[in-house]
């Protein structure tokens, strides 16, 4: 008798177990831009849903975008959208597109040393300089400084969102230095009045943004200007899964895209969807 009862409480006690001990990982990986963001939406969502674990790293939308064509990640973050021959490879694994969903707004910006002169560039001259035909700040109306130039790998979403949109396609200047990371592309600026580099607007921390010039407009990356497109290097900000998300991602998907997932967009310094 006392065996079976043993038995009947080992069943109890497995029955009333947390459901935490049993809910699998939902993994993240991609966007270096995005990574704080959706760092910050993890730590909010586990709070909330405490039977839920988030693990989220970054490595570049390129990155996470190659994970999720081979399944080792359930979310590819990523700060540009996914190429038809990207995507095909899912779509030839899967028999079916990944999806696509918008979360976040931003504007690519171009940084420089908060004690450069210069405070507006016009998109051609951003251009120019980024192909290596503006090579010194008294070009654009700043001192008579050569221009060190600071880009990404190109396994950023960051750097091809540019290459694309800046460059129509065309190939960085050879002087152009790439950095690994947002981080040492700001660490970098800040400590030389020379230098220029881009990414998204939350990172321009302690150094300072370069508006877009238009006619005679000089424009910010403000949430107005960049939810509306005024800003021109305005975009959006993805999450792709395979497949139409399970359950348990579309959780968290609805978290990130709800009222309280959108004010951490606007904490961490992103512009919400709406």
């Amino acid at each position: 008798m006392k065996i079976f009862q043993n038995i009947f409480c080992a069943i109890a006690v497995a029955t009333i177990a947390p459901i935490s001990a049993y809910a699998a990982t939902i993994t993240v990986k991609g966007s270096d831009t995005m990574v704080i963001l959706t760092q910050r939406w993890a730590e909010a969502f586990m709070k909330k849903y405490p039977e839920h674990k988030v693990q989220v790293t970054g490595g570049g939308s390129g990155t996470g975008i190659a994970a999720l064509q081979n399944g080792t990640t359930d979310i590819a973050t990523s700060s540009r959208p996914m190429k038809p021959a990207e995507n095909d490879k899912i779509r030839a694994q899967t028999q079916a597109p990944a999806t696509e969903t918008a979360v976040a707004k931003d504007g690519v910006t171009f940084y420089v040393n908060s004690k450069n002169g210069v405070s507006a560039l016009t998109i051609e001259q951003l251009r120019a300089i980024y192909e290596g035909d503006i090579t010194n700040w008294k070009q654009v109306g700043g001192k008579d400084e050569t221009l060190v130039l600071y880009s990404r790998e190109n396994s950023s979403g960051t750097y091809v969102f540019v290459k694309d949109h800046l460059l129509n396609g065309g190939d960085f200047a050879a002087n152009a230095q790439t950095l690994a990371g947002t981080a040492a592309v700001v660490n970098a600026i800040a400590k030389e009045p020379r230098d220029i580099g881009y990414n998204g607007a939350a990172y321009a921390k302690g150094i300072k943004e370069l508006k877009v010039q238009v006619g005679n407009n000089a424009i910010e990356a403000s949430a107005e200007n960049v939810k509306s497109g005024k800003y021109p290097l305005s975009r959006d900000l993805f999450f792709y899964t395979r497949h139409k998300p399970s359950s348990d991602l579309q959780r968290f998907l609805d978290f990130c895209l709800s009222p309280e997932g959108q004010a951490i967009v606007t904490t961490v310094g992103y512009y919400p969807l709406k």
